[in-house]
C-alpha cells in the first residue's frame, strides 16, 4: 500500500510540474507581441516599441521586416499579431483586417550629394525611372548615365511610388533592386549619377533630397498635402485585438505614442 502511495504521490506531483511548465509557457507567450511587415515602418515600430517598454518591463515585443505585403498576409493569417504596411490596401486585403493609421510618410527622391539637380517634375522621374530619360544632361545636370535604384516587388514605398508617379508605366528592367530604404541610401551615395526613392522618415544627409514640382518635401508641405509623394503608415490586426496587443496599441495611438510618431517624422495631416 505505501509503495502503491508513493507512486500515486509521485505521478501527481509529475502532472503538478507539467500543469506548472504549461502555465508559465502560456504566460510567456501571452506576453509575447510579433510585429511584421514594412520595412519602412519596422524602425519606427521599433522606437514605438522601445519607448513602450520603458513603462512596461515586462512586455516582450518582436518587430521583424519582409515587406508590406508579408505584413497584410501575416494579419490576415494571424501568424504576426500585429502587421504593418507602408500601403494602401484594396478591398481583398481588407477583408478581416482591423487598420490603424498611425500617419503619413513621405517618399523622398534621393539623388548623390555631388548631383547638381535640385528639382524634377513627376513627368521628368517617370520618364526617368522608365528609362525614356537616361542621361543627367537631359533634366538640367551634369553628362552622365543615370542610375536607377529601386526597390523590390512586395515594398510598400515602391508601391506607392508606382501608383503615384508612374501611371501604367514599368520601372527599368535594368535597374539595381535594394530592399530596404538604408540600402537604397547607401547605393545612393556612393553614386554619384544613382537616382532612388526613399522614406521621409528615414532621410538623412547622406544623400540629398530633391523638390518634386518645385515643392521640397518638409514635414509641413507633408501634412498640408502640397507635397503629394507619400504614403501611410499603417497597423494591422486580425479582428479586434485583446490582452497586451490591445494595451499597446491603445499607448501607440495615446499622446504618449503620438510624440514618438511625431519624432519620427509621421505626419498627421493638417487638410
Amino acid at each position: 500500500m505505501k509503495k502503491n502511495n508513493r507512486k500515486i504521490l509521485v505521478i501527481i506531483g509529475i502532472f503538478i510540474v507539467i500543469g506548472l511548465i504549461g502555465f508559465m509557457v502560456l504566460n510567456n507567450d501571452s506576453s509575447n507581441i510579433n510585429i511584421v511587415g514594412s520595412t519602412s515602418v519596422q524602425p519606427t515600430a521599433e522606437k514605438l516599441v522601445e519607448a513602450y517598454e520603458k513603462t512596461h518591463p515586462d512586455s516582450k515585443i518582436n518587430v521583424q521586416g519582409g515587406g508590406s505585403s508579408v505584413g497584410i498576409k501575416s494579419a490576415k493569417e494571424g501568424s504576426a499579431d500585429i502587421g504593418t504596411s507602408s500601403k494602401d490596401l484594396d478591398d481583398k486585403d481588407k477583408e478581416g483586417l482591423i487598420i490603424y493609421e498611425l500617419g503619413n510618410d513621405g517618399i523622398v527622391i534621393a539623388v548623390n550629394n555631388k548631383n547638381g539637380v535640385s528639382d524634377l517634375s513627376n513627368d521628368q522621374l517617370k520618364k526617368i525611372f522608365s528609362g525614356e530619360i537616361t542621361n543627367w544632361n537631359q533634366v538640367g545636370g551634369s553628362d552622365g548615365e543615370i542610375n536607377i535604384i529601386t526597390r523590390e516587388e512586395g515594398s510598400g514605398t515602391l508601391d506607392a511610388f508606382k501608383s503615384i508617379v508612374m501611371d501604367d508605366n514599368d520601372i527599368k528592367g535594368d535597374a539595381i533592386v535594394q530592399s530596404s530604404t538604408e540600402a537604397v541610401k547607401q547605393s545612393v551615395s556612393q553614386d554619384p549619377n544613382a537616382i532612388g526613392f526613399v522614406s521621409f522618415a528615414h532621410m538623412s544627409d547622406d544623400v540629398k533630397a530633391v523638390s518634386v514640382n518645385n515643392i521640397e518635401p518638409s514635414e509641413e508641405n507633408l501634412a498640408d498635402g502640397s507635397y503629394e509623394l507619400q504614403r501611410p503608415f499603417l497597423f494591422l490586426t486580425k479582428g479586434e485585438p485583446t490582452g497586451e496587443v490591445k494595451e499597446f496599441i491603445n499607448w501607440v495611438l495615446s499622446e504618449e505614442g503620438s510624440k514618438v510618431l511625431q519624432e519620427e517624422k509621421i505626419i498627421k495631416s493638417s487638410k
